[in-house]
This record gives structure tokens, C-alpha cells and sequence, in this order.
């Protein structure tokens, strides 16, 4: 995948996203189709679901990963008001529009696809939320106040769903007028459950307050705060984290000694661990074009 463009924009890319989204994508996508062919295949849907997220090659992650595109549009066709199927449906177009897809023009259209996905999901979850599209910022804040922890499931989706979409549109400026709404949601994730997904939301929240500097609206010492929540939750074996942080926080401030030293911990680390696997080797491919661009970035 083509860095430049990250290297110079690393908080609008999103590119957490690239990373993290697979996991819950594929688990829920397999999910929903055990659901369908019964207790019989829980143990099948597991264990291939281990097996992509044990994977050392993205490339054969990527070339399978087009065949669950189609079941889950034909699951969606058969139970269009399933959650877990719309919710499914939309993370495994997130994940795989972000992180196998390099045009641009096709990104788009799968991300665009994962969204609708998304924002269906938490409308069938949550009625309110099917007109949310039309609020303003302070009405869509108090609107996510309404959202209980029965519809975290939902609001996940939906928020990964906005993310992917967003890095994907980061040449359309109404699209990222809205990552203040963005952040709202996983502000609400966090406040219903902050351990959700075993750290992603720190992982995100630490993005999106480190995509800007504080002269435009930023926060990054925040930021860095949720880094180093997600690296203390992952107990550091998740390389992709310490691969964000670089990547927006330490670029943002220039802080140079943080980014080599956090990508050096990346290179050095043994990427075989169980459940992170893939994401920890397309994480240590990142650290070093990061780390062969630094001179010019710094």
C-alpha cells in the first residue's frame, strides 16, 4: 500500500481503521452465518475466524476476503432487519475497502456500501437514529444520549463504518465536517463501555484527537492519553497501536525520539501472537516505510 500520502495526512487517513476493523468484521460476519446454519457450525465459524486473524499473509486474507463480500449482501437480501447481519455486513466492507482496497474511486464505493450498511443497522436497533443524518452537531450529541448498552453492537458498526468511510472521502470536505459527530459516537461507546472491543475505542479516540493540532481544534495530549490506555489494555502485543500512535500523535507534534522509538519497539517485537497476527504484520510493513520517510517528515 502507498504511504505518501499517510505520511504527510496520517490523522485524516484514519488509518487505525486499516488495521483494526477486520476483527470484529470477520467475527460477526461469521457469526451471523452460524446463526443461519445453526449451533453446528459456532465451532467452524471460529475456528476460521482465528485462522484469518492468525494469518502471517495479508495477500491471502485479501484475495478470499471478496467471497464473504457477496454472502453477506445475499444474507442482507434474506433478513434485511437483522442487526448482526447489517452490522456484520458493515464492518467487513469497512475492513476490507480500508485496508486491501489501494484505488481510490473503489474505496469509495465500498465504504460508501459499508456505511449505508452501518447507518441501517443502528436504525433497525435504534428508531431515533434513523433521522440522524438531518441534526445538527449539538442535536446529534443530545440525540446520543438516548443510545443504552443494548445497542452497543449497533453503534459500533456504525461508528466503524463512519471512519472507514471517511478515510476514503478525506477529498470531500462535507465528509470530514462531520468527524466531529464521529467523535461523539465513540465518546458515547466509551462512556457505555470503555473496555468495548478490548481497546479499539482508546485506539480511535486517540486518532481522531490527534488529527489536528490545537491551533485548528486538536487535542493531542489527550490523544496520547488514549494511546497509551490502548497500548496498557493490549498489554503492548498489539503492534498496530504502537504504529498510530507514531504515525498521528508523534508526527503532530514532532516529537521524533517517540516516533523511532515506538516504531523500533514495532520492528522489534515478534508479530506471532494469537488473534493479532495479521494485523501485527501488516503493522510492522507500516513501521518501516514510516520509519524510511521520517528524515524528510522531521
Amino acid at each position: 500500500m502507498a504511504e505518501s500520502a499517510d505520511a504527510k495526512n496520517p490523522g485524516m487517513t484514519l488509518a487505525n481503521a486499516r488495521l483494526r476493523l477486520l476483527v470484529l468484521a470477520s467475527t460477526l460476519t461469521l457469526g451471523a452465518c452460524s446463526v443461519l446454519v445453526e449451533r453446528a457450525t459456532d465451532r467452524m465459524s471460529d475456528n476460521l475466524s482465528n485462522a484469518i486473524l492468525n494469518q502471517n499473509d495479508p495477500e491471502t486474507v485479501r484475495d478470499g476476503a471478496p467471497a464473504y463480500l457477496l454472502l453477506m449482501d445475499s444474507l442482507v437480501e434474506g433478513n434485511p432487519e437483522s442487526v448482526g447481519t447489517l452490522s456484520g455486513a458493515a464492518n467487513l466492507y469497512a475492513a476490507y475497502g480500508s485496508v486491501f482496497v489501494d484505488d481510490d474511486a473503489r474505496a469509495k464505493r465500498l465504504t460508501q456500501r459499508s456505511f449505508d450498511y452501518g447507518s441501517r443497522a443502528i436504525c433497525v436497533q435504534h428508531e431515533p437514529a434513523c433521522g440522524w443524518s438531518e441534526l445538527s452537531f449539538d442535536e446529534f450529541d443530545a440525540a446520543l444520549t438516548k443510545v443504552g448498552e443494548r445497542d452497543i453492537e449497533a453503534l459500533y458498526a456504525y461508528s466503524v463504518s463512519w471512519l472507514a468511510f471517511t478515510r476514503a472521502h478525506t477529498d470531500d470536505w462535507e465528509v470530514l465536517a462531520d468527524l466531529p459527530k464521529v467523535e461523539a459516537v465513540l465518546n458515547r461507546l466509551y462512556e457505555l463501555d470503555q473496555d468495548f472491543d478490548g481497546g479499539n475505542i482508546d485506539l480511535y479516540l486517540g486518532i481522531l484527537n490527534s488529527i489536528r493540532p490545537p491551533a485548528l481544534g486538536g487535542n493531542p495530549e489527550v490523544g496520547r492519553q488514549y494511546f497509551e490506555r490502548a497500548i496498557e489494555l493490549t498489554g503492548g502485543r498489539d503492534l498496530s497501536v504502537k504504529v498510530e500512535f507514531a504515525r498521528t500523535y508523534a508526527r503532530l507534534v514532532y516529537d521524533r525520539e517517540l516516533h523511532d522509538r515506538l516504531l523500533g519497539e514495532v520492528l522489534a517485537a515478534d508479530p506471532d501472537v494469537p488473534g493479532l497476527t495479521l494485523f501485527n504484520v501488516l503493522a510492522q510493513r507500516q513501521a518501516e516505510i514510516l520509519l524510511a520517510s521520517a528524515d524528510d517528515y522531521f
